[in-house]
């Protein structure tokens, strides 16, 4: 009986290992795809996109891209970085306070209202960017940076919001209550008290905040328009679009040079995410 156990065991995390083996494989080959045409001549892109030959390769292609006159890349570094921190400031700051009432206070209404914005976490960004667009047009803010902040901002509140709860139904109300003996009210007791203590949490929600922010290319490219003077770093890659050619010598390092510094900012930082994340489970 103790045999077959273990045989079944080792069996189902055989067969664990290799679906999560086969998952990396097919989540690891687009990138894998972007990084070796990224050093490819047009033509040898079209006819052998998975091969490389180290005699024609070359890192022209990512030099002729940083320096493409369509698409300054450090302008779409700058816009991109400016988006990442402004929707930041945008959703952390919006999702602290709200965050704080939902946790401290127990009631059945502040539940739903917490169901109703974890709710936001189901539905896709995609689903809501149309509606958001009549909303942005009719405050005058179609094509601006702003509506973007404004649109982007709310689609990462809901999980924001979620995270900053839990987190900080764990804290002791010992805290809060301590303060508020003191002489503290309940916004110096949060800003002073409370936020201190969620600093792996916010860095958490950041990073993962970002990792969106940067990523994300419908949102830009239909709020801001393709002709606007802002352009991120992934809508970037238009510039070498045009009606009936795409030039893929621009296309690939283009987008080489736009996930590089991200995967390289999560592979840094996912500790800092990872001990976030389980901080608030300890304390669960």
């Amino acid at each position: 009986m103790n045999r077959s156990g273990s045989r079944t065991v080792r069996s189902r995390a055989t067969a664990r290992n290799v679906a999560i083996a086969l998952l990396s494989v097919a989540m690891l080959v687009p990138l894998y795809i972007v990084v070796v045409n990224a050093f490819k001549p047009q033509q040898e892109i079209l006819l052998s996109p998975l091969g490389l030959d180290p005699a024609t390769a070359s890192t022209q292609y990512l030099q002729d891209a940083w320096t493409n006159p369509n698409f300054p890349v450090v302008s779409g570094y700058a816009v991109t970085l400016l988006l990442v921190v402004a929707c930041n400031v945008v959703a952390i700051g919006a999702s602290v306070p709200t965050a704080y009432v939902i946790a401290r206070t127990p009631t059945v209404l502040f539940r739903v209202l917490l169901l109703f914005f974890v709710a936001g976490m189901f539905i896709p960004a995609q689903i809501i960017l149309v509606p958001a667009i009549f909303v942005l047009k009719a405050l005058h803010l179609m094509g601006t940076l702003p509506g973007l902040v404004l649109f982007m901002s709310s689609t990462m509140i809901p999980f924001t919001l979620f995270i900053f709860t839990g987190y900080i139904r764990m804290l002791p109300r010992s805290l809060d209550e301590a303060a508020a003996i003191d002489g503290a009210s309940q916004q110096r007791v949060l800003w002073r008290i409370v936020f201190p203590l969620m600093k792996p949490i916010v860095a958490t929600a950041f990073i993962l905040n970002a990792l969106s922010a940067w990523n994300d290319f419908v949102s830009p490219q239909l709020i801001l328009g393709p002709g606007s003077s802002f352009r991120t770093i992934t809508t970037g890659v238009y510039a070498a679009v045009s009606s009936y050619t795409t030039n893929y010598e621009i296309v690939f390092p283009t987008l080489l040079l736009a996930v590089v510094p991200i995967l390289l900012i999560f592979v840094l930082m996912q500790r800092h995410v990872m001990s976030g994340l389980s901080a608030g489970a300890v304390k669960g």
